[in-house]
């Protein structure tokens, strides 16, 4: 009775030393690097903002429809990201276990390419398929998923089982798909692409409307709901620590609040006009004196972004290969020791990497309509900085998928706002550059002091 006694009051005189904030932290469980990283980001935009309304002449609160906080400009800032949000996926169980992929940015390249010279001559010419036939972008897509499970096994064998260094692989694999992406059409742009193809990328026609926006949202706030209750039930069951319940309902609110805003903000950007005269003309609407308003939604493109970060979360955090993939990160010899068959599982995450590259091609070509053999061109650069910016540690062991799609934002509102600015491409390459060496050094920082 006196040890429990003794016990709870050092635990009590613990917790007073601790300062507000501190306590708030510990309550909630916030990861403190996250929310540094949103505060970064949430500090790139207020600048980016201020810096072209000043440069406009406008009141940065009058919201200028030219300027950073807009909805046209945040809403194709989401659809810009998702590509290289899905890449830097995989690129966190790359890095996790001591790797790393220069090849993405190749691959999506190529893959891209082959994918279009199938919609456009293969599948229509060789196949037989007729323009229009609905199965002319799934086989498109399942061609393109193939041939990026083949490029990421064919690079995953040679680093496991053959043991050369993913550096060199990856930089080899950078220079050879990037030929094999010109070798496709001999250089030629591939387009138009299948008009269902084109969905993936977004636009008025790749966006779900306001009212399946504000359906997707509710939808999420309920399964947050769920998750944290579930949560709670399991940490009861085996007798983890408990939040506060007022922790558990701020988080909900608080995650729910900014789900809801991002619905309220894709919501805002309507169809341009020329597009709602033409629906209205062929849908025999009477467009009224003020215009026709109808809002975009969420954007295909960025839906896919957001399903690949959840299943890539329940993958990491949720099964074996998940956690075998952090051990060989955290410990290469201790997992061989223990039995965990390191090279085939490094050998899959380079085949998921591959996987996630069909993705973003997919986008990024259904989003210029096109298939060209610059593609992704330095997309390796954003994606593995996007990936060490979001908390990955290129020391192996650590990192969060979350984490990395946040990365994936910050650099892409760097660049869409120095294009928005003006900034002339090479600065805005030295500013990517800079970005990256000043996210590493930090992660080494941070990794001493921890």
């Amino acid at each position: 009775m006196t040890d429990t006694t003794t016990n709870t009051q050092a635990d009590t005189a613990r917790a007073s030393e601790l300062g507000v904030v501190a306590r708030f932290l510990k309550a909630t469980e916030i990861d403190t690097r996250m929310l540094g990283m949103i505060g970064a980001l949430l500090i790139i935009w207020i600048g980016l903002h201020v810096i072209s309304s000043v440069r406009l002449g406008v009141n940065p609160l009058d919201f200028d429809s030219r300027t950073f906080l807009t909805p046209r400009n945040l809403w194709n800032l989401s659809v810009q990201t998702s590509a290289v949000a899905i890449m830097a996926c995989g690129m966190v169980l790359v890095i996790v276990m001591r790797n790393i992929d220069l090849s993405v940015g190749s691959a999506e390249g190529v893959i891209g390419m082959v994918m279009g010279f199938a919609q456009v001559h293969f599948l229509v010419r060789f196949v037989g398929l007729e323009l229009g036939n609905p199965w002319i972008w799934v086989l498109a897509l399942v061609i393109g998923l193939a041939l990026g499970l083949l490029i990421g096994a064919f690079q995953g064998f040679i680093v496991a089982y053959l043991d050369v260094p993913a550096f060199i692989v990856t930089l080899g694999g950078l220079l050879v798909w990037r030929g094999a992406a010109w070798w496709v059409t001999s250089g030629q742009t591939v387009a138009p692409l299948d008009a269902t193809f084109q969905l993936m990328g977004g636009g008025p026609a790749g966006s779900i409307g306001a009212t399946w926006s504000w359906i997707v949202g509710i939808v999420a706030c309920l399964a947050v709901a769920f998750a944290l209750l579930n949560g709670r039930v399991q940490r009861k069951r085996f007798r983890f620590p408990l939040r506060p319940i007022w922790a558990e309902t701020l988080l909900g609110i608080v995650t729910c609040g900014i789900i809801l805003g991002a619905v309220w903000l894709a919501n805002s950007y309507p169809w341009p006009i020329g597009i709602v005269n033409r629906y209205a003309a062929a849908n025999n609407i009477t467009v009224p004196p003020g215009g026709l308003f109808i809002a975009h939604g969420i954007a295909i493109p960025v839906l896919m972004a957001i399903a690949v970060g959840l299943v890539m979360t329940f993958i990491t955090n949720r099964t074996r290969f998940g956690r075998y993939v952090f051990a060989i990160g955290g410990n290469p010899e201790a997992a061989n020791l223990a039995g965990i068959n390191t090279r085939w599982v490094t050998m899959k995450v380079f085949m998921i990497m591959g996987v996630l590259a069909t993705i973003a091609a997919a986008i990024s070509s259904a989003r210029q309509n096109s298939a060209t053999n610059v593609l992704g061109t330095l997309d390796e650069l954003l994606v593995i900085a996007a990936a060490v910016i979001g908390g990955t540690s290129l020391a192996g062991g650590s990192g969060t998928i979350i984490g990395a799609m946040l990365g994936a934002l910050l650099m892409q509102s760097l660049q869409s706002g120095m294009v928005l600015l003006g900034v002339d491409s090479p600065l805005q390459s030295i500013v990517v550059g800079a970005v990256l060496v000043i996210a590493v050094w930090l992660d080494t920082v941070y990794r001493k002091r921890v």
